[in-house]
């Protein structure tokens, strides 16, 4: 009995050593770091045979370890045949000795089945792969038909508008949105790329004039005509002059290195979880926090200066409508997620020289994350916000939702702006090209004067013939006369035309009425900055994003730029900073256990600190009660600038 021991034993361990079970295991598994191949690809059926033939070289080799193994056994069966033993005994080893025959030769019909099949799977592979390309052929003839027949649609849409039976204007008209010179048989739409998402229909129509005309404004007979005046002379220049600096940038960070992930190993596991809550690795990231994206929406503040010059509220609107509109031009091309900042990391941005402002962030929570954000110009404005960040994974898309007020005052005026984010939609998350876009309404407040700003991000349609990327808006008085019609797109510019009279239209066909503005021509607001060369292998950053991971001296200990795995996925070494990233993670695990046990008094303080911040405390902000919105805002309470100048660091904690 010890000699059947013995061969089991090493018959296992022949096994083992082999690596078949170790190869097995990884396939299985679906968590290896190889990068998967896409269902639709060609190539999928020869790495499925070269696996298959890896797998029988494998069964073949314990084949060989196995008949070895028998054969040595039955070696020494036989020589305990010679041996004196009783009879009971010998039948005994009699039967040891056919089992091991049986073994052998189950072994030897196991590898002959897989030789069978491997022999059939690749007598089938060219009857799997005309199969597989005739249905890749069959999608892209459907996707190509679908988009001729909305071309088509737009074109017959066009065709009636300018038929013999309909009146033709002798001015430019379109829906939603500023007319261009182009008109409406621009051939612009053939170009367009189309996406499958719904779009509401446009709430107003704009009809363009010409300055000189006597066309007089909605007040009565009494007014005069309303054209562009010298006060309006403030919205010309939408590109701020880019002036020399003191201080050297850098215009340039590491290329992006080319690293494979197996997307769906890792995002499989994530569908209904909150994103903030999983933990990713570098490879989904670009190396910049959350708190460094939030200062970037600061790039275009120079519409900000130019409206403080403002002598009226609604022109002032239009400037400041146009700055949250910029705030998402920098998202067209950046889908990968920033670091989610460590709780009281903080990040600054002192350009008072270059920019003539300072801007502090702290993440002030982390589940849910939360920031607070405040801005000072010597221009004469502040901004100040908290935005908490919710996210949700759904398969093929991911929703995410910024939460919170953002401020804005004017010192000279008085005018009080607030606003709120609207909601980002990353597309095609597991499969297909990634795209993203934003939707929903954005309505800004003055709350000293009461006017608005109504914008409308319009999500793309699949069979819109308008522009992707589509905002328009409306800037009124707090009678709810319109001032200003908007309109342009959140990636490229913004412009604004005077209204000059407004009037309701004749219903539809689905039995809305809309409202036709009568404008003059349109005014530039804003318009994107340039990429840099070679953005497409620097994460897309901008001029500005280029710059706000350089390394500065007295910065907060728990400034971004000092965070190890964002530094390190900058320099291109992504597996250290994966590494450093889970050292991190945990640490700030560890951080707010040792939080909740210094409550003290049990249960009780715990799950109140839990809905309190985990029991966090913020440095530089402090929680109070917004007047205007009625909730409660983190806002800063001062200290930091004092702290730097003097290199006064110790209450920072160390989280790095």
């Amino acid at each position: 009995m010890g000699g059947r021991g013995c061969w089991e034993a090493a018959s296992a361990r022949s096994f083992c050593s082999s690596g078949c079970l170790s190869k097995l295991k990884k396939d299985d598994s679906g968590d290896d770091d190889e990068e998967t191949t896409s269902p639709a690809d060609k190539s999928e059926l020869h790495h499925t045979l070269k696996s298959l033939s890896v797998k029988l070289d494998d069964l073949g080799t314990c084949n060989d370890l196995i008949a070895k193994h028998g054969a040595a056994l039955q070696r020494s069966l036989n020589e305990l045949d010679g041996l004196k033993i009783p009879v009971e005994s010998g039948e005994k080893l009699k039967a040891v000795n056919e089992r091991a025959t049986l073994f052998r030769i189950t072994s030897n019909a196991m590898i002959n089945a897989c030789k069978d099949f491997l022999e059939l799977a690749e007598l089938h592979s060219r009857k799997w792969q005309r199969a597989l390309q005739y249905e890749q052929e069959q999608r892209v003839h459907l996707e190509e038909t679908i988009e001729q027949l909305a071309k088509q649609h737009n074109s017959l849409e066009r065709a009636f508008r300018g038929g013999p039976g309909r009146p033709s204007p002798t001015r430019s008209l379109s829906a939603g949105s500023l007319s261009t010179a182009k008109g409406e048989d621009s051939e612009e739409d053939e170009e367009t790329e189309y996406f499958d998402a719904m779009e509401d229909s446009t709430s107003f129509i704009t009809v363009i004039t010409e300055p000189k005309e006597d066309r007089r404004a909605e007040g009565g007979p009494g007014a005069g005509p309303v054209e562009w005046t010298s006060a309006d002379n403030v919205l010309d220049s939408a590109i701020a002059p880019k002036g020399s600096t003191r201080v050297k940038r850098r215009v340039r960070i590491p290329d992006k290195p080319n690293y494979s992930l197996n997307l769906w190993s890792i995002m499989k596991n994530c569908i209904g979880r909150e994103l903030s809550r999983i933990p990713m690795p570098v490879n989904f990231n670009e190396p910049l926090s959350m708190l460094q994206r939030l200062t970037e929406d600061l790039e275009y503040h120079h519409l900000l200066d130019k409206a403080v010059h403002c002598a009226s509220s609604v022109e002032q609107m239009c400037l400041v409508a146009a700055f949250s509109v910029s705030s998402y031009s920098t998202t067209v091309h950046r889908i990968a997620k920033p670091f989610n900042p460590m709780l009281g990391e903080t990040f600054e941005l002192d350009r008072l020289e270059e920019m003539g402002l300072r801007s502090l962030c702290e993440q002030v929570s982390h589940h849910p994350p939360s920031a607070a954000h405040h801005v000072f110009s010597k221009h004469g404005w502040t901004l100040w916000q908290e935005i908490t960040i919710a996210s949700k994974f759904r398969g093929k898309y991911l929703s995410i939702m910024p939460l919170g007020a953002i401020h804005l005052e004017f010192q000279a005026s008085g005018n009080h702006y607030v606003w709120r984010k609207s909601t980002s939609t990353v597309h095609n998350i597991i499969v297909g090209k990634l795209w993203i876009d934003q939707s929903g309404d954005i309505e800004i407040v003055n709350h000293k004067t009461s006017d608005r700003c109504q914008l409308k991000f319009v999500p793309y349609s699949y069979f819109s013939k308008e522009a992707a990327r589509k905002v328009t808006g409306v800037v009124s008085d707090s009678r709810g006369k319109a001032h200003y019609v908007l309109s342009g797109s959140w990636d490229e510019q913004m412009e604004c035309s005077k209204v000059v009279h407004s009037s309701p239209s004749s219903p539809g066909s689905d039995g809305r009425q809309k409202t036709v503005y009568q404008t003059l021509p349109a005014k530039l607001l804003w318009k994107k900055y340039p990429l840099p060369e070679n953005a497409e292998n620097m994460y897309y950053f901008s001029e500005l994003a280029l710059t706000l991971n350089e390394p500065e001296e007295g910065v907060a200990p728990t400034d971004s730029r000092l965070r190890p795995d964002q530094r390190l996925m900058e320099k291109g070494r992504w597996d250290e900073a994966n590494t450093e990233k889970q050292r991190l993670e945990e640490k700030q695990r560890l951080s707010r256990r040792r939080r909740l046990e210094s409550c003290g008094a049990g249960r009780g303080c715990a799950e109140e600190a839990e809905k309190d911040g985990e029991g966090y405390v913020p440095l530089w902000f402090e929680k109070r009660l917004d007047p205007l919105t009625g909730e409660m805002a983190c806002m800063y309470k001062g200290g930091y600038w004092e702290a730097k100048e003097k290199q006064d660091w110790h209450v920072c904690p160390n989280i790095f």
